[in-house]
């Protein structure tokens, strides 16, 4: 038996091998999460499209399908509030991937650290942001939400009297 403290060269092993086993486990989470922001944006477009195209739908048939107008108005507001919730919750998703990616990338350099050398992999810094596309996908549904209740409250709204 060793003392406490004393390090067996098959426990050096082992703890190497685990932490092999632990990198592999936090670069496919890595390579989820940046998949992930993709899959994000692919559902807010979609259901964006699907709800805008009803809401010009419901403008468009509003008179031949004889609904009141202030329903119809009211059908249109709830279409781009539905749009909006889909919006938050997509970006919600991809702010979540954004803090879980900075978590396991500071995993990883920790490990690199201890097993390879410190200063081995650069960690992250979240002033990098411009560079992210996570960036430009949050800008983007941002802009697109903006532009559509701008789009209903200047030209559809005012003409479904």
């Amino acid at each position: 038996m060793t003392a406490t403290g004393e390090t067996r060269p098959e426990a050096a092993s082992v703890r190497r091998e685990f932490a092999l086993e632990r990198y592999r486990y936090i670069l496919q989470q890595i390579n989820a999460v940046n998949e992930n922001a993709h899959r994000f944006l692919a559902l807010y477009q979609t259901l964006a499209t699907a709800l805008a195209t009803g809401a010009v739908a419901l403008f468009v048939g509003y008179r031949k399908w004889d609904i009141p107008a202030a329903t119809a108005r009211g059908g249109v507001l709830g279409l781009l509030t539905l749009t909006t919730v889909v919006a938050a919750f997509t970006c919600t998703l991809i702010v979540v991937g954004v803090l879980s990616w900075l978590d396991y990338r500071n995993e990883e350099c920790d490990i690199t650290d201890e097993l390879i050398g410190p200063g081995f992999r650069e960690r992250p810094r979240p002033g990098n942001f411009v560079r992210w596309y996570e960036t430009y996908v949050l800008l983007f549904i941002l802009v697109s939400v903006i532009a559509m209740w701008l789009l209903a409250g200047l030209l559809l709204l005012p003409a479904m009297r």
